[in-house]
């Protein structure tokens, strides 16, 4: 089982709370041990595109960490209020400061070890006026030879793209569902500060 967050005290009362089973339920939670309430921490949800113009797709180089200097596609944690695509497509403006049309959904992989499900989306790039946002060094569109694959940052972005241009091959688009373990080898990018 994956380490929750810890809490020491409910945020509705401000009481310690306690880490037990609650009645009729089969896991730990956080339970106030003044108000009652059970405190449950769900699986973060993180959103994200294909943009395709043509044949190039739309990679974002990061300015931040995790993985700051290695490309991915735009995507990040969906917040409250939104649906999946608007969270798809609300990413890429921030990252890619592009427009896009969301269109099915193309790949999700569940990262139990992290508490994260990743949802990438297929997506038309509306036109070309894109560039790099607070969260990028640099925005570029790759043809499938171009695609820097030892420099992509998180294994679900790897995986969709490779299913991405071989599903384009083959001329037929399908659904793309796994669960992805720790990794073996953790990747520790090494970069020089970007004022030298």
């Amino acid at each position: 089982m994956v380490a929750n967050l810890e809490m020491k005290f409910c945020p509705a009362c401000g009481s310690a709370v306690e880490w037990r089973v609650p009645h009729g339920d089969s896991r730990p939670r956080y339970i106030c041990t003044t108000c009652d309430i059970i405190h449950y921490q769900n699986p973060n949800l993180v959103v994200g595109a294909i943009p395709e113009w043509q044949d190039q797709i739309l990679l974002c180089r990061r300015a931040i960490e995790p993985r700051y200097g290695l490309w991915t596609l735009p995507g990040g944690f969906m917040e409250n209020g939104e649906s999946v695509g608007a969270g798809a497509a609300r990413e890429t403006r921030e990252e890619a400061n592009a427009e896009i049309a969301i269109g099915e959904l193309y790949s999700m992989y569940s990262l139990p070890y992290i508490n994260q499900v990743h949802l990438l989306f297929r997506a038309t790039l509306l036109n070309l006026d894109f560039g790099p946002g607070e969260e990028s060094l640099e925005v570029k569109l790759f043809r499938e030879e171009e695609i820097p694959w030892d420099e992509i940052a998180f294994r679900p972005i790897k995986l969709s793209l490779q299913a991405y241009f071989a599903d384009r091959r083959r001329g037929q688009f399908t659904l793309h569902i796994g669960e992805l373990g720790p990794p073996q080898h953790i990747h520790t990018h090494i970069h020089k500060d970007a004022r030298s």
